[in-house]
């Protein structure tokens, strides 16, 4: 079994928000663990008050560097010294720097220089600069939005299941309803016929007002549905990633015409590899996918075919070629 990477996570509280902690940390722990987990700010500022609590609950080490001077951040200078003590440590494999900062492009550059593999997160405001210089880069407000959309998915598709049993438990219920409302109709009908034209007459208001009444019933619907309506024209737009769709597109057709085989084909994982070493800020969740597959499937322009590995016929082999 392949021994697991050993990263160095230090975050600039300065420019990151502490309602990312979650996916920072879910994040690296894809790629390995997390044996430096430090934070850097002036603690005694109130602005990072909100980091305090989720300090405690996730065993990050807050790292106090004071404000010497007003609109100059020392914190960064900090955080690069700890990093190159850490280096030269010899007791990781790789940094995750978290900030959405361009001063720590030329910390990542000599990282990598000392064959670190270097993660870099922020937001898309992040200057392309210092996500160039990560080996990879995520977009935590992206990652963020993705699974906020997925919760409410989740939350909604909860309460129709919820709803769907409730009519279920109340169905032999409202058929006595209907039983007893068509009896009381006949009934009244029955009535109805045994009148007289002036007794008809009488019983044409109660009818006008009932109309008057539907009308007054359907107004509060449509002001209703208006309602509904303005908080979905305001919805904020999901933030978009700095590498594009359409950038992504090209260069997929360009390594598929590179590394494909004489018949054209290419497999699916060398793709992705390449398509993260060109792009570094590339990750098919940023389009809203959560595989690579059925993103390249999206994009149309592209045959997919699936094998069973010779070696292993557990293991499915997926092939990319261009249509």
């Amino acid at each position: 079994m392949q021994e697991e990477l050993k990263f160095a996570v230090l975050i600039d509280a300065d420019n990151v928000s502490f309602k990312y902690i979650k996916i920072i940390l879910d994040e690296i722990a894809s790629y390995g663990i997390a044996t430096y987990k430090r934070i850097y700010g002036d603690w005694t500022d109130t602005r990072l008050s909100s980091w305090k609590p989720v300090l405690l609950d996730n065993s990050i080490i807050p790292m106090q560097q004071y404000s010497y001077t007003t609109g100059k951040s020392s914190t960064d200078s900090a955080m690069i010294i700890d990093a190159m003590d850490i280096l030269y440590s010899g007791n990781v494999q790789g940094f995750c720097i978290v900030s959405s900062d361009s001063d720590f492009t030329r910390l990542v550059a000599r990282l990598r220089e000392s064959g670190m593999n270097v993660i870099g997160m922020g937001e898309s405001k992040t200057p392309k600069p210092f996500i160039a210089a990560c080996n990879q880069f995520k977009y935590l407000d992206i990652l963020l939005a993705n699974a906020s959309k997925a919760e409410k998915m989740a939350a909604a598709h909860e309460e129709e299941k919820e709803g769907e049993a409730e009519a279920a438990r109340e169905e032999p219920e409202i058929e006595k309803n209907r039983e007893k409302e068509k009896g009381k109709e006949q009934e009244k009908g029955a009535k109805t016929r045994g009148r007289g034209r002036n007794s008809s007459r009488q019983e044409a208001k109660p009818k006008v007002e009932n109309k008057a009444n539907e009308k007054a019933e359907a107004k509060p619907e449509k002001e209703k549905s208006r309602e509904k309506a303005v908080p979905e024209s305001q919805e904020e737009k999901t933030p978009q990633p700095r590498t594009n769709l359409e950038m992504v597109r090209q260069a997929i057709h360009s390594i598929v015409q590179d590394g494909s085989d004489e018949d054209g084909w290419m497999l699916s994982a060398d793709l992705g590899n390449q398509l993260a070493k060109r792009f570094p800020d590339f990750d098919v969740r940023n389009f809203g996918f959560s595989k690579l597959t059925p993103f390249l499937a999206s994009l149309r322009d592209f045959e997919i075919r699936r094998t069973r590995s010779s070696g292993n016929r557990n293991v499915q082999l997926v092939y990319v070629k261009e249509k």
